[in-house]
């Protein structure tokens, strides 16, 4: 079993980082949509879990989008985003104790906070450090109990870190963070697949 961060390195060293960005790219979409539907006032974006940068290189092209700033804990992800973008800022640390220089409006994730042994204590440490006042967290899982095909994940990919939470236990860390306005929804819902679990909430 290997860590994390160390498969993540795998997948940028072979390639499988831009299979991610594809097979992920439509629910990203469709969560930044509903992040920015009502978006009037110019935004800062932090991407936790970037890999190679995707979702910075597509946030920096919203026309209000003033900072987009990607972290990763795999250095091999940070150095190919780095290499794609030199416009936008990358950082390579582990998200558990990462904090900005300046705080945030909108964090947004994809496929990363169960990758901790401790998500809720993320979700916290997000709120309390990343976001400002009335700032949004956006997150999406895969891995989750209600998610069935998931459940071999761990073992299939050989990753010693995959904590499997429920969707009611991925609400409740929210609201426990102090979050407000949290929701919910699966994004891609189809037959033999519960779809992209979507949690999101306001400082």
């Amino acid at each position: 079993m290997k860590s994390p961060i160390d498969v993540f390195t795998d997948w940028a060293n072979d390639g499988r980082d831009e299979n991610m960005a594809k097979g992920h790219a439509n629910s990203v979409q469709a969560m930044l949509d509903f992040a920015l539907k009502n978006q009037t006032d110019s935004f800062a974006f932090i991407d936790a879990g970037c890999g190679n940068g995707w979702g910075v290189r597509m946030m920096a092209q919203h026309s209000l989008c003033q900072s987009a700033i990607g972290v990763d804990g795999s250095q091999s992800m940070i150095e190919k985003a780095r290499s794609i973008d030199s416009k936008n800022h990358y950082h390579c640390n582990d998200l558990i104790d990462w904090i900005p220089e300046e705080k945030v409006d909108l964090v947004h994730s994809i496929e990363v906070f169960y990758y901790v042994e401790d998500p809720i204590g993320l979700i916290k440490h997000a709120r309390d450090n990343w976001l400002n006042p009335g700032g949004r967290l956006i997150m999406g899982v895969d891995y989750y109990t209600e998610n069935t095909v998931s459940e071999s994940w761990n073992i299939d990919c050989g990753i010693s870190i995959m904590t499997r939470l429920s969707e009611s236990e991925w609400v409740d860390g929210f609201n426990q963070a102090g979050f407000h306005d949290v929701q919910s929804w699966r994004e891609g819902e189809k037959e033999g697949w519960a779809g992209t679990l979507v949690v999101t909430g306001i400082k």
